[in-house]
C-alpha cells in the first residue's frame, strides 16, 4: 500500500505550508499528491503550481467536479498537465451533491450516475485523440442547437497517454460498481476496512459487467485516511469529531446527504440521526460530542503510535492501494515511520 498526500482545497486562502508539505512528501517517498475543489479554490491550478516543484510524485485530483467543466474542458486540462509533468497525472472526478451542483455551478443534479458514464466516455474520446462525437442525454458534441455550424473536433494537442487514468469518487454501491466498470480506480472518502464486504460486492459487480475496463488486479483504490497520533485516544478522536459531524450532519440536506448514508450503511443509523439532528439545529458542539469513538476508529487511525501501528494492518490488508494522509512535514514523517 502506497502513501499519498492530501492537499485538499483552500479555506479562506492558500495553505502557506503547502510547498513545504509537498517537498516533504516527495522526500519521504510518498507516491502521490492530491488536490480537491468545492466552491472556492479549484483543484487543477494548485496541482500544476505545486506539481512543478516535484519530479517524481503522481499528481492527482481528489476530485474535480463534473459540473464545473464540460468533459472536453476537463480533458484539455488533464492532457495539458500530463504533458507538463511528464505523464504523472491521475484524474479523479466526482459528481458532488445537489447543493453544490445546483447552487454553485447552476447545473441540474438528477441522474448523476448516467451523467458520469457519459462524461467518462467523452474523456476517453479526447485522450484517444478521436473526433469528439457524442449524443447523450446529458452531453452532446457537437451541440445540436445553436448556429448549426459546430462540427466534430479532435484535440490539436497529441495526448501524452491515451490511457491517462481516470478515477471515480463514489460512496453508494451503485456508483462504486460504476467505477469498477468504466474507470481505472475508485476514490472512497470514508473507507472502513472492517466493513468492506459490501464494497467488494459492488466492485465485483462492476468488474463482471460486459466491457469492464479493468479487473480487480489492476484497479486502484485511493482513499483518504485520517491519522492522528496521540497518547490519549479520546483526544486524538476529538480532533476528528467536528469534521465527521460536519460530513454526517451538515453536508447536504436531510435525506440527501451521501456521507451520512455511508455511516448508516456501516450500522450507525441511530448515532447518525442524533448527529444530524443536532448539527442542523445549530448545536455543532453537541453533534461532534455525539460521534462515538468506535465510529471514528472505523475510518481513521487514532491513538498512541503502538495502537496506530497495530491497526494499520487493517488498511494494508484491505482494498486500498493508496492511503492518502495529511499533516505538516513533521506529522507526515511520523505517519510514514509508523505505517512503514
Amino acid at each position: 500500500m502506497r502513501l499519498g498526500l492530501s492537499l485538499g482545497y483552500w479555506g479562506a486562502g492558500p495553505d502557506p505550508q503547502a510547498a513545504e508539505r509537498v517537498a516533504a512528501a516527495e522526500d519521504l517517498g510518498f507516491d502521490s499528491i492530491w488536490t480537491a475543489e468545492a466552491y472556492g479554490s479549484d483543484a487543477l491550478t494548485p496541482l500544476a503550481w505545486l506539481g512543478a516543484r516535484t519530479t517524481r510524485v503522481r499528481l492527482g485530483t481528489s476530485v474535480v467536479q463534473l459540473s464545473a467543466r464540460t468533459p472536453t474542458a476537463t480533458a484539455m486540462a488533464a492532457l495539458t498537465l500530463d504533458h507538463l509533468s511528464g505523464g504523472r497525472v491521475v484524474l479523479g472526478i466526482g459528481a458532488s451533491g445537489p447543493q453544490v451542483v445546483e447552487g454553485w455551478y447552476g447545473q441540474p443534479y438528477p441522474r448523476p450516475l448516467a451523467r458520469t458514464r457519459e462524461y467518462v466516455a467523452v474523456l476517453r474520446q479526447v485522450f484517444a485523440r478521436e473526433k469528439v462525437e457524442f449524443a447523450g442525454e446529458h452531453y452532446a458534441f457537437p451541440h445540436p442547437g445553436g448556429t448549426g455550424l459546430g462540427k466534430p473536433l479532435r484535440p490539436t494537442v497529441h495526448p501524452l497517454r491515451a490511457d491517462l487514468p481516470v478515477l471515480l469518487a463514489a460512496e453508494g454501491p451503485k456508483n462504486v460498481a460504476l467505477a469498477a466498470e468504466i474507470a481505472d480506480g475508485w476514490q472512497p472518502l470514508f473507507y472502513a476496512p472492517r466493513q468492506d464486504g459490501h464494497y467488494r460486492e459492488a466492485l465485483a459487480e462492476g468488474f463482471a459487467r460486459p466491457g469492464a475496463r479493468r479487473t480487480a488486479g489492476d484497479f486502484e483504490v485511493v482513499g483518504m485516511v485520517q491519522v492522528v497520533i496521540d497518547d490519549d485516544v479520546e483526544a486524538a478522536a476529538d480532533r476528528l469529531r467536528p469534521m465527521l459531524a460536519l460530513y454526517i450532519g451538515g453536508m447536504g440536506a436531510k435525506g440527501a446527504n451521501f456521507h451520512h448514508d455511508v455511516f448508516v450503511r456501516m450500522g450507525y443509523a441511530d448515532e447518525c440521526a442524533r448527529i444530524q439532528d443536532a448539527y442542523l439545529a445549530g448545536r455543532k458542539d453537541e453533534a461532534a460530542a455525539a460521534v462515538p469513538l468506535r465510529l471514528v476508529e472505523e475510518v481513521a487511525l487514532v491513538g498512541p503510535r503502538a495502537k496506530v501501528a497495530e491497526e494499520a494492518h487493517l488498511w494494508r490488508d484491505s482494498l486500498l492501494t493508496t492511503m492518502v494522509v495529511g499533516g505538516d512535514p513533521a506529522t507526515l514523517a511520523a505517519i510514514a515511520d509508523v505505517l512503514g
